[in-house]
């Protein structure tokens, strides 16, 4: 053969070239490095994970959380025409800023109506207010009229009583008078003439007594007529004060009642114009000049940036040793800031329970899954930026639960 394969090399002791009898001697020192080396990488990977195991058992956190704060919803409460909307969306607006404008023209003859009818209460109060001492004036004088006929029938009755007596006793004398001149008459004593003025005599006498009988007759009953309309004057008068009393009321209410229209006419005057009732930030505006809009119909929403709560939705395993005024840290992505706060309250129900449609665990196919529960957690406040944040915001919170 032309060519010639390479010259083997002379073989050292045991059938083995020099370099490798060479890197055997190397490999020891060079293998007990290695593993030296590992051995130390792993050692120091172990104390580093206990340690952060460790450090990691003392917090709780998740990703499932958000900044949250109160949206007041700005609705009418009377109906209307929109004039005017002063407000935009994501306008800053103070507590009491013109946001919306309605027609007030209706609400104006509205409160016209109502001062015409306050007018008109007041005016009927006055001319009812005379009545009631009027009447009580009436009832007292009616009163001692009555009391005062009762005695005047009274005195008549016990005059024509002693009339009675008198002229019974005159009509006792004369029938006396006569009995006795007809003995004399029959004696011969007296003349006829005489007997015949002593008959006339006891005639008158007897007619005097029928008659003064008749006079306490009409004394009794003149009496008893004077006695009824005295109790009944004792009872209609009391009625007729209250009656006028319970009319006076009724004038007083009805002139509350129309002070009271007129009122609620001036509020509702002044609903006309929409103010902000709190400080924050529009937005969801639904509302356009021209709009025709009805009690309680939302225009537009205000974010109330003060105030601010973090919402964390923890999973049930991990709030065991969760409890109120534990730290924690809270980092904002969107301005990629961390914030300090603390552990406030817990929610009252899971959130699936808070949900539409709850899980009904009873109906025989039931996964268990792991629930989560709202902590709020309270921000510290005079925090650099906290003006930044913004209800909605993701936050990723980790309390300190050891």
């Amino acid at each position: 053969m032309s060519e010639q394969t390479e010259v083997e090399r002379p073989l050292g002791n045991g059938g083995e070239r020099p370099e490798q009898a060479e890197e055997q001697r190397r490999d020891p020192r060079k293998t007990a490095r290695t593993r030296m080396l590992i051995g130390v990488g792993l050692a120091t990977l172990v104390i580093i994970a206990f340690f952060w195991w460790l450090h990691a058992r003392k917090f709780e956190d998740t990703d499932d959380a958000q900044i949250d704060g109160n949206i007041t919803a700005v609705s009418s409460r009377v109906p209307g025409t929109v004039t005017a909307v002063h407000a935009d969306d994501n306008q800053q607006a103070k507590v009491g800023d013109l946001l919306v404008e309605l027609d007030p023209r209706d609400l104006l003859v509205t409160v016209a109506q109502a001062k015409a009818a306050v007018s008109q209460a007041q005016a009927q109060l006055q001319a009812e207010e005379p009545n009631v001492p009027i009447t009580e004036t009436s009832n007292i004088a009616a009163l001692r009229s009555a009391e005062d006929e009762v005695t005047n029938a009274q005195a008549d009755l016990e005059a024509a009583q002693r009339d009675l007596e008198q002229a019974e006793a005159n009509n006792k004398f004369a029938q006396q008078q006569k009995a006795r001149a007809a003995q004399l008459l029959a004696a011969h004593t007296i003349p006829q003439a005489e007997f015949d003025q002593r008959i006339s005599a006891a005639d008158a006498a007897a007619a005097a007594v029928a008659s003064a009988q008749k006079r306490i007759d009409q004394r009794r009953a003149r009496l008893a007529t004077a006695q009824a309309r005295l109790r009944e004057t004792r009872a209609n008068a009391p009625r007729q004060l209250v009656a006028r009393e319970a009319g006076l009321s009724v004038r007083q209410a009805n002139l509350q009642l129309a002070q009271a229209q007129l009122e609620q006419a001036e509020l509702n005057l002044g609903y006309a114009r929409i103010a902000a009732p709190v400080e924050g930030i529009v937005g969801k505006r639904s509302v356009n000049v021209g709009d025709r809009v009805q009690p309680g119909q939302q225009l537009l929403s205000i974010t109330q940036t003060s105030g601010l709560w973090v919402t964390a939705n923890f999973r049930e395993t991990q709030i065991e040793r969760m409890k109120p005024g534990q730290r924690a840290d809270m980092h904002v992505d969107a301005i990629d800031r961390d914030y300090t706060g603390s552990v406030e309250s817990f929610a009252g129900a899971t959130g699936s329970r808070y949900s539409l449609l709850p899980p009904e665990n009873a109906s025989g196919n039931y996964v268990k899954v792991v629930q989560r529960i709202a902590v709020r957690l309270r921000l510290d406040p005079g925090q650099p930026e906290m003006e930044r944040l913004r209800p909605g915001m993701s936050v990723e919170p980790k309390v300190r639960v050891r």
